[in-house]
């Protein structure tokens, strides 16, 4: 979940960011942060289209380049089970 305070720097800076949904990069939302809530993000796409996101996805600075989701998810599913363990 992202913190209130880099929210905030995104939304007032006016910096383009990508929410990374899943593995594909074709699912990415890319845009401006407009507000948020508790559960909830406003994204303002560059066609003006406004998206509403959960803060639950990861949300980096455009300009910085893709992490590989899919190696990161499998990272996770070995650190759950090894705490399981």
């Amino acid at each position: 979940m992202s913190r209130d305070e880099v929210l905030d720097a995104y939304r007032v800076s006016g910096e383009k960011v990508r929410v990374i949904r899943d593995s594909l990069k074709e699912n990415d939302v890319v845009g401006i942060v407009l507000a948020w809530d508790d559960e909830h993000l406003l994204i303002r796409r560059p066609n003006r289209r406004v998206v509403k996101l959960s803060r639950s996805y990861k949300v980096q600075p455009f300009k910085e380049p893709r992490p590989d989701i899919l190696s990161m998810e499998q990272n996770d599913a070995t650190d759950k089970d090894r705490t399981k363990q």
